[in-house]
């Protein structure tokens, strides 16, 4: 019996080759004042899709003291607040959720947890077998998302905030502690209840929640017959210009329509109709590909799978191809397996890896019909998705691709928003994201971008394209990022979460850090500090260290404009760094490292979460809560290595300030809001991921949450929700 090893994503970070030029070789001259100028945005603004949730008419409002009974002054939730004034939470160690004074965290759903009346509670000790994770929370909680439930049409209702459904991704899984002694291998197989138990752990949860009007108190509904997982074994539709393509086809479904399962969702996003989208990013790893391999494809093939990071020779992240079957079919462990083993696509899994890399489209209310694969929106590292809507106008999602040197997308719907749609559920899913155009983002030394449409025929892409010969969109959609290269897309360092200010349309997007920033990679106006942070008095640090955040706006405010204007938003930085690397003023009260998860609620408010190794000797991941400005309110600065460049407005304490600080070894990410902001949830991932085996966990989360002198608790990725003691509005 051995042990696994624990799994280095490496291969999947960066297989960009091609020779376009990279975001930190862009405005290689000054920006000028007046430039800086005339980014400032026009006076129209554009409504997005959060700012169209209300509650305040909600009967839960804040006009009552809800602990005391006490009158207190009405407040509009809907507006966003001057100035940030809860009590901000210092730098530590803990190994709790630590909220500001006031407020209250609780574990609502954790690694293993029922979602069924039939199936036990978690056990510690008594791990539950692999096929009951169909009913029990999956591992690493992820991006997420509230959708109101209304009592009468049991159906989406944006007012609606005492009950609702909570849709939360399940990005990978901490294998260590999700087994009762670590994963194994019994001679050079994976047992067949691991591999299930593990394939289920991946993939999204829906769970009903209920909240109290009064007390804010939120709680799951075991007995909802709206409970579901979606799973790595879930049967999908494919949807969009690449279904039917001879590309998806595999020995599952020769005809390239179905697939099954969604894995590594990270990031999410949501329809302004109702649905949940759930973003595939690493999921190359999960496939094995032979070394001898390559002998058997065509060469574009072995150019497509090169540039997805699935080289001759790689190995799987789990190993879920070498299960015997014995419970499930056999089948479901061979599609892991790449290799060219029949004389058509139709009877191997050769295309396998195609099948994911999409956006998958979740209607929560409806659990009748499968998932569904929206092709049309491309494939790749899919980090996450913003939509932004106006009634009237195509709809746009903006998405990055999380991976080093790669790109940020746009799709555009070719149907113009109708609010009718709403509850449309797939059906409005065909119709706006079966038909559109995909673009890829050019940043210019000027301030300025344009959007690259990728359609067959138009702007190169065609069977004599010298970098892959495309010869349908369906080419172009399945392998973007060839697509990306070959417009000369601008290279971006891993762009993580995408999120659209309701106040002004602009869209912000998180670089989270660089550690060869000056070294192979030249530092520049937009990507401008090279610096070194000595990590526990022991380790150096070098590059762009702590990460930052850019942020750009549509030419006319509207979703179909094919040119934009950018700069920085934050940078990330220790309080303690000088000024030239500090460039946005962090104190003690904000200071933060590796920006990863993002979102603005309706009202305006900015929510950053970090995911970070290089300020972990001082404290632990946090999420922030900011009041931003809008592009070009800052000035120029020159950083630490004499590179000029553009600093949006300073912050301030009463602009950004730390809300939160989570367990040992986490990463906090995901966040929902109910619509009334009287509760938050965010999620809490991998704590204690760097134990060295399950008997010896370095964190013991969530049991110390409520029992702080745990020490023997496996630590579990969970879903915690934050409210008021005084039942009032978040960061109100």
């Amino acid at each position: 019996m051995t042990e696994l090893s624990p799994y280095h994503e490496d291969q999947e970070l960066d297989n960009n080759t091609s020779d376009n030029i990279h975001f930190r070789d862009i405005l290689e001259q000054h920006i000028s004042r007046r430039s800086l100028i005339s980014k400032t945005a026009s006076g129209a603004v554009a409504l997005t899709l959060a700012s169209t949730l209300t509650g305040c008419n909600s009967s839960d409002d804040n006009s009552t003291n809800n602990s005391t009974g006490t009158p207190t002054t009405p407040v509009d939730v809907n507006k966003k607040p001057e100035k940030l004034t809860f009590k901000t939470v210092s730098k530590n160690l803990n190994d709790i959720v630590t909220v500001p004074e006031g407020y209250q965290a609780t574990v609502l759903y954790a690694l293993g947890d029922s979602i069924n009346p039939v199936y036990s509670e978690w056990d510690d000790n008594n791990i539950p077998s692999g096929p009951s994770f169909q009913f029990r929370s999956g591992d690493c909680h992820d991006g997420m998302h509230f959708f109101g439930l209304n009592a009468s049409t049991q159906r989406f209702d944006e007012s609606v905030s005492d009950r609702g459904l909570l849709v939360m991704n399940h990005e990978y899984i901490n294998p260590t502690f999700l087994h009762p002694k670590g994963p194994t291998k019994v001679d050079g197989r994976r047992p067949e209840d691991e591999v299930i138990r593990e394939v289920n752990a991946h993939g999204v949860s829906v769970v009903e929640i209920k909240k109290d009007k009064t007390t804010q108190k939120v709680e799951i509904v075991k007995s909802s017959i709206f409970n579901r997982r979606i799973t790595g074994s879930t049967v999908m539709d494919f949807a969009g210009v690449a279904a039917g393509s001879t590309l998806l086809s595999t020995a599952y479904s020769p005809a390239g329509r179905q697939t099954r399962g969604t894995h590594n969702n990270c990031g999410n996003g949501h329809t302004p109709w109702g649905t949940y989208l759930t973003t595939e990013e690493n999921f190359i790893g999960y496939f094995v590909r032979s070394a001898t391999d390559d002998s058997l494809r065509r060469p574009e093939e072995i150019i497509a799978l090169k540039r997805y990071g699935l080289k001759a020779g790689s190995s799987s992240r789990y190993g879920w191809e070498t299960a015997k079957g014995g419970i499930e079919s056999q089948d479901l462990y061979d599609r892991w397996n790449t290799d060219v083993k029949a004389d058509l696509a139709t009877k191997d899994y050769r295309n396998g890896p195609n099948t994911f890399g999409w956006m998958v489209e979740i209607d929560p209310f409806d659990g009748r019909q499968n998932p569904v694969k929206r092709t049309s929106l491309g494939r790749f590292a899919h980090e996450d998705s913003a939509c932004r809507a106006i009634v009237g106008q195509q709809l746009a999602f903006y998405m990055g691709d999380d991976s080093r040197g790669e790109y940020i997308y746009k799709f555009v719907s070719d149907a113009k928003w109708d609010s009718k749609d709403i509850n449309g559920g797939y059906a409005a899913g065909d119709k706006y994201m079966n038909a559109g155009k995909l673009y890829v983002a050019k940043f210019n030394n000027d301030g300025t971008g344009q959007w690259i449409e990728l359609a067959f025929g138009k702007n190169g892409l065609n069977q004599s394209n010298s970098v892959y010969p495309f010869s349908s969109q369906a080419d172009v959609v399945t392998f973007a990022r060839l697509a990306a290269d070959a417009v000369g897309a601008t290279k971006m360092d891993r762009p993580e979460w995408c999120t659209v200010n309701p106040v002004n349309g602009e869209i912000y997007v998180t670089l989270t850090n660089n550690s060869n920033r000056g070294s192979s990679y030249p530092t520049d106006a937009a990507n401008p500090r090279a610096y070194e942070d000595l990590y526990n008095n022991q380790k150096t640090q070098k590059g762009n260290v702590n990460g930052h955040i850019i942020r750009f706006r549509e030419t006319g405010d509207v979703t179909t404009a094919e040119s934009f204007k950018w700069d920085i938003y934050l940078f990330g930085a220790e309080a303690s760094m000088a000024s030239n690397i500090n460039l946005s003023g962090l104190t003690d009260n904000n200071d933060l490292s590796s920006p990863d998860g993002m979102w603005f609620d309706p009202r305006g408010v900015l929510w950053i979460q970090t995911d970070d190794g290089a300020y972990t000797d001082v404290t632990n991941c946090m999420m922030l809560a900011a009041l931003p400005g809008q592009i070009g309110d800052g000035t120029k600065a020159t950083t630490s290595n004499g590179t000029e460049t553009l600093v949006g407005k300073k912050v301030t304490d009463d602009t950004l300030r730390r809300f939160l600080t989570g367990p040992k070894e986490c990463e906090i990410t995901g966040i929902a809001m109910t619509p009334d902001y009287k509760a938050i949830f965010i999620n809490v991932q991998h704590p204690g991921e760097d134990s060295k085996d399950y008997a010896t966990p370095s964190s013991n989360w969530p049991a110390t949450q409520t029992n702080p002198s745990n020490k023997t608790a496996r630590p579990r990725s969970a879903t915690v929700v934050i409210t008021r003691k005084d039942g009032g509005v978040i960061a109100g």
